[in-house]
């Protein structure tokens, strides 16, 4: 008997009304008695040749609508598993060729250097010709990286690839590379300067050093350059991170006293108005954050604090007349769990992860806040991986 996807799971397959899981299919196709499927309205020629072999995305073979209605899903299914409901706006989709961020495995292996994602499940690199995910200034780095790596990688070595789009140019970050030999140094400075880097560092396992910045790297948040730390957190889009930025403001609008807890390099933080305060576990951002402040001029306090370890607790939220939350994919239920307690009237999460901010969210509801609306954002373009910002009121 024929039956109808319905949804999509969390790991991308599509899913029967009777629970059956079949990958690649999307909600308005049909499995057929013979197991194929026919394709429904939702159903789109994937554009890369290396889908689906590429670890890269997962979601190509959907249109832009039934993403947007997968990011939905992702965000309600999670909040109704503790029974919480809310408005889920129309999410935000980064366009293709966006990324300015990636991690990739390079090999040299018959003669060759492999660069790419790994196959999902493997360990095997899928040598990437082509990327519809990546921004072009940082998929045209993979040419010039074969090159170089040619003549200082051993084969069957495998290393790390961290690029990143700063203001001045591609930061990267090579891990797991031996450079030994005046020729192999002087190679890598002829790499970067042809290459207009805005940073090259080598990490050999005791550590990254770098080994060409012309000029201090930054990264501009709110209008404001912030010197960008080697391998720093950076949202994953450019206008993703504007779309967080604009619900974050939107959540927080009229507050004169923030507290942007988890609070990085300072994407939001740099981006309100008023006092704000910034907590960051990582020394490295939170002294970029609090030197690009003061070179700003900008009012903001930033402190050095591992939120996981001590919270703020009640008493110092009353100050407050919002906090934004920006915690790791693990969430902030320790915090959370002071801040249901808290007289403080608004709350702006943003989350990398559902199902932790659904945990998290019950938690401020038992406390007496409503969830007053979610929009989804998937910068992560084709991939399960969704992110949101939420407003919550008492």
């Amino acid at each position: 008997m024929n039956e109808r996807i319905v949804r999509i799971a969390a790991r991308g397959d599509g899913v029967t009304a009777g629970g059956r899981h079949i990958a690649f299919a999307v909600p308005g196709d049909m499995l057929l008695d013979d197991g194929t499927i026919e394709s429904g309205p939702g159903h789109l020629q994937p554009p890369c040749h290396h889908f689906p072999t590429c670890g890269g995305c997962q979601l190509q073979h959907l249109t832009d609508a039934a993403y947007a209605d997968y990011c939905i899903s992702r965000v309600a299914g999670a909040l109704a598993q503790h029974g919480l409901g809310a408005e889920i706006r129309p999410p935000h989709l980064s366009p293709p060729r966006t990324r300015r961020r990636t991690t990739l495995r390079a090999m040299k292996a018959g003669g060759r250097v492999l660069i790419g994602f790994n196959e999902p499940g493997s360990n095997r690199i899928v040598n990437m010709m082509e990327c519809h995910i990546l921004h072009p200034r940082l998929f045209e780095m993979l040419g010039p990286l074969r090159k170089l790596l040619a003549t200082i990688l051993p084969p069957k070595r495998t290393v790390e690839i961290q690029l990143a789009l700063a203001d001045q140019g591609p930061d990267v970050m090579l891990k797991g590379v031996e450079i030994e030999g005046l020729e192999a140094v002087e190679s890598l400075t002829a790499f970067s300067e042809v290459n207009q880097l805005a940073r090259l560092a080598i990490d050999d396992g005791y550590g990254a050093e770098v080994r060409y910045e012309p000029r201090p790297a930054t990264i501009t948040l709110g209008d404001i350059p912030v010197p960008l730390p080697g391998g720093a957190f950076l949202q994953a889009t450019q206008d993703g991170e504007a779309a967080l930025v604009s619900a974050v403001r939107e959540a927080t609008a009229g507050a004169r006293h923030i507290a942007d807890l988890f609070a990085g390099l300072g994407t939001f933080a740099l981006s309100l108005d008023g006092q704000i305060t910034a907590a960051e576990a990582g020394r490295e951002p939170i002294l970029a954050l609090k030197s690009a402040a003061a070179a700003a001029g900008k009012q903001l306090n930033a402190e050095h604090r591992d939120l996981y370890r001590r919270p703020y607790d009640a008493k110092e939220l009353a100050v407050f007349d919002a906090v934004v939350l920006d915690p790791p994919r693990a969430g902030a239920q320790e915090q959370v769990r002071e801040l249901a307690a808290s007289s403080v009237p608004r709350i702006a999460y943003v989350s990398c992860n559902p199902a932790t901010f659904a945990r998290d969210a019950e938690i401020l509801a038992s406390g007496g806040y409503k969830l007053d609306w979610v929009r989804p954002v998937g910068q992560f373009r084709w991939s399960t991986h969704v992110e949101l910002a939420a407003a919550f009121s008492r």
